[in-house]
């Protein structure tokens, strides 16, 4: 039985950069008060305290070292203070490893109508049932702490692809007070936090602008952060403006701390962004696509309602060992898929969620000998070609 935070006093926050690869990518070890974390890292998204479909056994038994919660949506349901009282969300949703908390900037931005931004904060309604909020960055933080995640982030304004300069500026600058603040306050009451040595992250923004990019990290950066991400992207943007913003932004901010991409990217993306120096990486991919239909493979992605599966006895994907394709054709796949069944999400998302951790895996090994530019080529390459 997990018995909660009186196990986190042997291990404090920490980051090692291991070896560095000839494109730039960086092998190495975070250390958080649940467990160490090899990077570069993927971590499933688990916005309610579940990563939809799959029982935390199964999460330990594919090797999640750390996944993600939302606070935006803990906070509407089932409440942080309620959270809180149960001992934090590890104890609550009985998961001994690291979890990384978002700050709800990106939940917020996405509610578009429903929301009213200002300096001082955000007012939104709940899209469960309308009722009005007031999300400031120390009530984000006030919510993260009361989590207990081992990373919280900053709150940030998350802003849409395309977005004028202007728009961009002013964002930018807004995120950077914001993180001031966050910080503060998160220095103010830390002993408020149900997991002792929780650590915060600050966001890099700043749009599509190489410049604006730039003076956020610069001013972060003074803010002193024992970690950093790269928000607002993924929201649209060509895949290679994508990485030319990561990459702009990971050149300046420093070498001994983590670097996060935030809600990044497709299984051929993800050498890609790690080769912008990035070590942690999340996405809703894996679990969304399953639950419809649609699995990723190593030789591409397989839409399964398609007919042409009907009568097909090969496993999902020959070159994968998850339990699902040792188990499992890509008949019976497709018949639980068409059918309905509950067993089609469960089995989806297992197999999908190994694929994403496997190929980060492949990653970490082709760091680990200098081979990462030979590695990405061919497996972009197959995926390209479509073996199935």
């Amino acid at each position: 039985m997990f018995h909660g935070p009186a196990k986190l006093t042997a291990m404090e926050f920490h980051f090692e950069v291991l070896k560095t690869d000839p494109t730039g990518a960086r092998l190495g070890r975070l250390t958080t008060p649940h467990g160490v974390i090899d990077t570069p890292a993927f971590m499933p998204v688990g916005t309610a305290g579940t990563v939809k479909g799959l029982t935390q056994q199964a999460l330990n038994e594919l090797g999640v070292q750390i996944l993600l919660g939302n606070t935006y949506h803990l906070y509407l349901r089932p409440g942080h203070e309620r959270i809180r009282k149960l001992g934090g969300l590890h104890r609550f949703m009985s998961w001994e490893r690291a979890i990384l908390t978002d700050s709800g900037g990106f939940q917020v931005f996405s509610l578009a109508e429903m929301r009213k931004v200002t300096d001082e904060g955000v007012v939104f309604r709940s899209h469960l049932d309308g009722s009005e909020h007031f999300l400031t960055p120390e009530k984000s933080i006030e919510i993260q702490q009361a989590l207990g995640s081992d990373i919280a982030m900053v709150f940030d304004e998350c802003i849409e692809y395309p977005a004028d300069r202007e728009r961009a500026s002013g964002a930018m600058k807004r995120t950077a007070e914001w993180a001031r603040r966050c910080r503060d306050y998160a220095r103010a009451n830390a002993e408020r936090s149900t997991t002792p040595g929780q650590s915060l992250f600050a966001i890099v923004q700043g749009g599509m602008y190489a410049d604006l990019r730039r003076d956020s990290a610069r001013e972060l950066v003074d803010l002193d952060f024992p970690g950093y991400a790269v928000g607002g992207l993924a929201v649209g943007e060509p895949h290679a403006l994508s990485c030319e913003m990561a990459a702009v932004a990971t050149e300046l901010l420093p070498q001994d701390r983590p670097r996060y991409v935030m809600g990044v990217g497709f299984p051929e993306q993800l050498a890609d962004y790690v080769r912008c120096g990035v070590d942690m990486m999340d996405c809703v991919l894996p679990t969304r696509n399953a639950r419809n239909g649609c699995l990723f493979t190593s030789a591409g992605r397989i839409n399964i309602k398609n007919a042409i599966y009907a009568d097909d006895p090969r496993p999902l994907d020959a070159r994968c060992s998850c339990m699902v394709c040792r188990t499992y054709s890509r008949a019976y796949l497709r018949h639980l898929f068409q059918a309905n069944e509950i067993l089609a999400s469960i089995l989806n998302s297992h197999h999908n969620v190994a694929f994403f951790l496997d190929t980060m895996g492949k990653i970490r090994q082709a760091i680990a000998i200098g081979e990462l530019a030979k590695f990405s080529s061919e497996f972009q390459a197959r995926i390209a070609a479509g073996e199935s």
